[in-house]
């Protein structure tokens, strides 16, 4: 039973001790994130402020850049909310130093700093090899879907973004007509300085219109070149006698309409030639016509059969890609995404490799729905990372000497035959769900498919090496991924266009690695103490 109750003195003269180091605990997080950045070298956030001028003061970029580490830390993505912070959380103020940063200054520094970001996440590593962080031995490869900031709503079609265009043309017309009239020629009244233009305001509202038309444009004209590709390179190899495998849908239509037509013109001749033959006789029995002859109609027939296939291709194509080709016109780089368990995000998708302690070895941001294309590229970035931390581990530490990775485990969605067949480090790259390859392993039906590299790869997956192996995948790579967007709280991107919002997620994967050597207990005073030693 409490005695009575303490005082409530709200007049008291100091809240907190005037001496700032004793606002927190001495083992608070918040000082080792400093220290921690203070040790590194931050010279790219300096070089893109501007000093020397007149008017007050700047913000020093390190405090800056600890703001943001600490606010996306702690789910905190708004430069209101993080400016708010600064006045009111006492770890926020301590990173301050009383320094408190309005939100045009630190969103102002989060829209700039993406040239810096790259050496950011590249300094967090080395801090983390030297660390003793860094397991190589065995890294995961896997993607996720993250939203963009722009709605799914604002994604339009080719033919809606060019009714649009037409509109945006007229209004401008009109209003340019009536400003001129007012203001005199080429005036508004308004007008706004060139840098306050820049970025996502509503006034370029018509340029990211003609960039989603033009993207669209692009894309399409790179699809049909790629089929017309395609279509040579089959015919190329039909021509020389090689093995050709099943036509492409497009060039087996067109194969088909030629046979078609050389059928046509054999019976033409053969009509013609019996006409000659039997000119001025009576010929007995029926002789059937071009449209009636057998092989004709097997021809046509072929010709149908492959037009309805070649359509279904294409239906199912449009079908995994969304609800038809569409640029989103508040931030055209990002791209309908899907996502499990059916529907669509406006967003991009994210690629990372994780080493086997959890580290974020390297980071991309992509616009491509699939993560196929984007094996070779993040493994090349992998080995860079693996040299880097290797040169910067200490001597005992870990059984890679060289800093080499030792196998790389990826989905399904990684599997073709160039993966299996590129150069880097070794791979297990599933061909099918975890589930059917281990059923495949107890001797359980499935089939078969893929070239030679497949088959081989299917074989090693069905040994109890490889599935002990493959089953570190999950763990190893979708943790990470778990970790920035539950626990961090990121599950939409803050900054427009693919530049930014790919150097937005990289500092999100820096700041993950950051605390990720803190919760393990390799980043503590005593350790960062024995590296200044």
């Amino acid at each position: 039973m409490a005695k009575g109750y303490r005082p409530v003195d709200r007049d008291q003269v100091f809240l907190l001790p005037p001496d700032m180091r004793e606002w927190l605990p001495g083992d608070h997080p918040v000082y080792l994130v400093i220290e921690a950045l203070g040790r590194m070298d931050t010279s790219a956030f300096h070089a893109l402020r501007r000093t020397g001028g007149a008017g007050a003061a700047g913000y020093d970029p390190d405090m800056l850049v600890a703001v943001l580490v600490w606010a996306y830390a702690h789910r905190v993505r708004s430069s209101r909310r993080m400016e708010e912070l600064c006045r009111t959380d006492v770890a926020f103020r301590v990173i301050c130093a009383q320094n408190l940063p309005d939100h045009s200054t630190i969103a102002r520094f989060r829209r700039d700093f993406g040239g810096a970001v790259a050496g950011f996440f590249a300094q967090v590593l080395v801090l983390c090899a030297r660390l003793g962080m860094g397991r190589l031995g065995m890294v995961a490869l896997d993607g996720t879907k993250i939203a963009a900031n722009a709605s799914k709503a604002a994604s339009r079609t080719e033919e809606k973004l060019r009714e649009l265009a037409e509109k945006a043309v007229a209004a401008h017309a009109a209003a340019d007509a009536a400003e001129d009239e007012l203001f005199g020629e080429g005036q508004r009244g308004d007008e706004l300085p060139p840098d306050e233009e820049a970025g996502w305001s509503p006034r370029r509202r018509g340029e990211r219109i003609a960039a989603a038309l033009a993207q669209l444009q692009a894309e399409r004209e790179a699809a049909e070149a790629g089929e017309q590709a395609k279509a040579a390179e089959f015919r190329a190899r039909r021509e020389a006698g090689r093995r050709t495998g099943p036509a492409p849908v497009q060039a087996a239509v067109a194969l088909a309409e030629e046979n078609l037509a050389r059928v046509i013109a054999a019976r033409e001749a053969q009509l013609a030639r019996l006409r000659d033959k039997h000119a001025g006789r009576p010929r007995a029995g029926h002789l059937a016509g071009v449209q009636d002859y057998s092989r004709v109609r097997q021809a046509a027939a072929q010709v149908e059969r492959a037009r309805e296939r070649a359509a279904e291709a294409q239906r199912k194509a449009a079908q995994a890609a969304g609800p038809g080709p569409a640029r989103n016109i508040t931030d055209p780089d990002s791209r309908l995404m899907p996502v499990r368990g059916g529907g669509f995000i406006q967003g991009y998708n994210a690629q990372n490799v994780t080493s086997a302690d959890g580290l974020v070895i390297a980071t991309g941001l992509t616009g491509d729905t699939t993560d196929t294309a984007w094996f070779a590229p993040m493994t090349q970035q992998a080995q860079r990372a693996a040299a880097l931390i290797g040169a910067h581990r200490p001597a005992g530490r870990g059984q890679e000497r060289d800093g080499g990775i030792g196998l790389v485990l990826a989905d399904a969605g990684y599997c073709s035959e160039d993966n299996l067949t590129c150069p880097g480090p070794d791979r297990l790259i599933a061909v099918g769900k975890r589930r059917d390859l281990e059923e495949a392993a107890r001797g359980g039906g499935g089939q078969d498919r893929g070239g030679q590299a497949t088959a081989t790869m299917r074989a090693r997956l069905k040994t109890s090496d490889g599935i002990t192996a493959y089953r570190q995948r999950g763990h190893i790579a979708e943790t990470p991924h778990g970790h920035i967007k539950h626990t961090m709280g990121l599950r939409q991107l803050s900054m427009r266009g693919k530049d930014k919002a790919a150097a937005e997620w990289t500092f999100a994967c820096a700041v993950h690695n950051l605390l990720k050597a803190i919760t393990t207990g390799h980043l503590t005073p005593q350790a960062l103490a024995a590296l200044a030693g």
